[in-house]
């Protein structure tokens, strides 16, 4: 249980009380993640000590730069290229109150998640399999969750294609990134001014319990996304807007 409890602990440096209800649901997660992984590739990281840091905690370190009564008043977060599911699925299970939308283009993951939010007994949480550029123009997603977030691996500028149509104005777009992420910004304002953005806020932390250097990065929806964005599948990744 010493993991657990560190767990706890380090949660609650940015205000995070877990729970019982919630070490279970952690416990579940981790037990299925690592059966899962066994046979298809879901995460490098397996090591229960490096999951509960690296992957649960970094997901709920959300907290850095929103504000826990927004999560608790039930908002929208639409998580996308969630993956394993992070950040969503951790913060689903802390924060009942808000629904979150798992996105990801591989079914094989779709099908983890599913099975996973199924053995957690979570109804705040679908996954939907899609790719950002189809998904982002059907009407019951675009400009509709209060936030989406992201830790996928990519550019700010591609990022933000793929994930401020999500976002209703007056929302945001967090994304999660490493201590160097300045260059990023910068290479960034003009895509970000063009989807409707605006660079609001950059926070940098040490995640507890750890010497892991951490940023958040958070960008206000200020505008709707112009209807040509994103464009078609593989373009923002291939061609950035700089």
């Amino acid at each position: 249980m010493d993991i657990e409890r560190d767990f706890q602990r380090n949660a609650a440096e940015f205000g995070i009380t877990i729970d019982e209800r919630m070490l279970s649901c952690f416990a579940i997660y981790y037990k299925n993640l690592v059966e899962w992984n066994a046979v298809m590739n879901l995460t490098a990281i397996t090591e229960k000590k490096d999951v509960y840091e690296k992957h649960f905690l970094d997901s709920l370190t959300i907290l850095r730069i929103v504000s826990r009564e927004t999560l608790e008043k039930g908002c929208t977060i639409l998580d996308m290229g969630t993956g394993a599911g992070f950040p969503g699925l951790p913060i689903a299970i802390v924060f009942p109150e808000t629904k979150v939308i798992l996105m990801d283009s591989l079914n094989k993951r779709i099908r983890f998640l599913e099975d996973t939010v199924q053995k957690l007994g979570l109804t705040n949480v679908s996954a939907v399999h899609a790719r950002a550029e189809e998904l982002a123009r059907n009407k019951m997603y675009r400009e509709k969750s209060d936030i989406c977030c992201s830790r996928a691996v990519a550019n700010l500028s591609t990022l933000s294609e793929y994930c401020l149509p999500f976002v209703k104005i007056g929302g945001s777009f967090i994304s999660y990134k490493t201590e160097q992420v300045q260059e990023e910004i910068e290479q960034s304002r003009k895509a970000v001014r063009i989807l409707g953005g605006d660079h609001v806020q950059t926070v940098f932390f040490t995640l507890p319990g750890t010497d892991y250097r951490r940023s958040l990065v958070k960008i206000a929806k200020v505008s709707s996304t112009p209807a040509k964005y994103p464009r078609k599948a593989g373009t923002p990744s291939r061609e950035p807007i700089t």
